[in-house]
Order: structure tokens, then sequence, then C-alpha cells
């Protein structure tokens, strides 16, 4: 199994095991999406991902669809996609990514978590070198198709890694590949079950068991704020 895939089977389970905090991350997603290319799934391919997502995570229609409209609503909030990074207790590299309609609030959150639990909030791009971003889809297999020919397939549009996950494929890519690695599923008929970006760390820092602790606490605290999407690190997950 590739690096990609054991760092994210790792950590799936414990992040955002609380539906309400899934839709309400998914719904920003499509809001932002929306506003960004229009509110027609048909005419925009990153809206129709999201969509996807969003059934994936049993999120009702009403809400997706209230996200949509939220997209062209004046009196909305205009939210802004945002990456903060720094360093936790013991050197352990964050990366938070949040949406937000308040740049200000959020960044002084985020930077009064990372000084609370012993961490110090860095400049953006400080840490990219220390991540490969990821575009990640999880597909269902298709009869016929092997998943070596599919490897072969795929590495001219930006895949560089595919894992079986149970009853279904997990394909890494190039960031900057995400629409190319779109585009060939759908034309070539492939159901997309979910995609998402995901930045894998180059390398895994152990920690002991009471670091663990202390590290988790200010990733709680991260994860507990609406402003934020996503949090990734580089400390090592349990076995």
């Amino acid at each position: 199994m590739g690096r990609a895939f054991e760092y994210r089977k790792a950590r799936k389970l414990k992040r955002w095991g609380n539906m309400s905090r899934t839709f309400t991350r998914i719904g920003k997603e499509i809001t932002i999406a929306a506003k960004a290319g229009g509110p027609d799934p048909s005419t925009n391919p990153r809206l129709r991902a999201l969509m996807q997502n969003a059934k994936a995570a049993n999120m009702p229609k009403d809400t997706v669809e209230r996200a949509i409209k939220k997209a062209t609503d004046k009196d909305a909030g205009d939210y802004k996609e945002i990456v903060y990074e720094g360093y936790g207790p013991f050197g352990i590299a964050i990366v938070v990514e949040a949406a937000t309609d308040n740049n200000t609030r959020t960044v002084a959150n985020v930077r009064s978590y990372f000084t609370k639990h012993g961490g110090t909030l860095g400049t953006q791009g400080s840490l990219s070198f220390m991540f490969d971003h990821k575009s990640v889809f999880k597909i269902k297999p298709k009869d016929g198709v092997s998943l070596e020919d599919l490897e072969l397939e795929l590495i001219d549009y930006g895949v560089d890694e595919l894992e079986n996950d149970e009853d279904e494929i997990v394909l890494y890519g190039a960031f900057e590949e995400y629409s190319n690695i779109q585009k060939y599923l759908e034309d070539n008929g492939f159901e997309i079950v979910s995609s998402e970006f995901e930045r894998i760390p180059h390398d895994l820092k152990e920690v002991t068991e009471e670091q663990r602790a202390t590290i988790e606490k200010l990733l709680e605290r991260f994860e507990d704020d609406e402003d934020v999407q996503n949090v990734f690190h580089n400390m090592k997950e349990e076995d």
C-alpha cells in the first residue's frame, strides 16, 4: 500500500465523525463552488463533484439546495478560503484550511489555539514543502477494467497512486490535475463516489502517548471551530 493511502486510512475515521460538522463543511464548499462557477451542476464540474460528496455523506437534498441558493443570496456572507500554517507542541507541523466570511476573527482564533496549546502560527506557505497537495477520488470499479489498466490510463491525467479500499478504488493525483482526472472519469463512465483534496505529509513524526494527548487537544480545538474545513498534520497516527 502506498504512503498516501496508509496516511489517509489511519486518519479518516477520526476526521469529521460528527455528522452536522460534515454537513457544514460540505455545505460551505458547495456555496463557494456555486458562487465561483454558477449554480447549475451540469455546467459546473466542481459543484457536480461536491454534490456527489454530499450524497456519499447522506446529506439531505434540501440542505444541498440551500447551500447552492446561498451563493446567490446577497445577504449571505462571502466565504473566502484561507490556509493557515504553524507548528503545534513538540514540533508537529499543522496546516489548517478555513472557509470564512471574517478573516480577522478566524486568524485571531487560529492564532490563539496555537498559542494556548504551546504552538506558533507561521506565515502562509511556510510548511508547504512538508506536504504533498493531492486530489483524491473514490470511484466504483468498472466491469472489464483492471486496476493495472486503469493506472496505466490515468498516468497521463496526473494520477500517481491507486489503491483498492473495500469495494471502491481510491485515486491520488496532483492537486492541479483535479479537473483533468474528473473529466476522464466522467467521460469514461466511472461512478465517482466522492472527491476531495488532501495534504499528505512527506514524513511522519513519532510522539509519546502523553505528547499525543496534548496535540490531540489542539487538533480538537481547530476542528470544533466552525470556520475550519480541514486540519492536516505530520504526527504519526496510533497503530
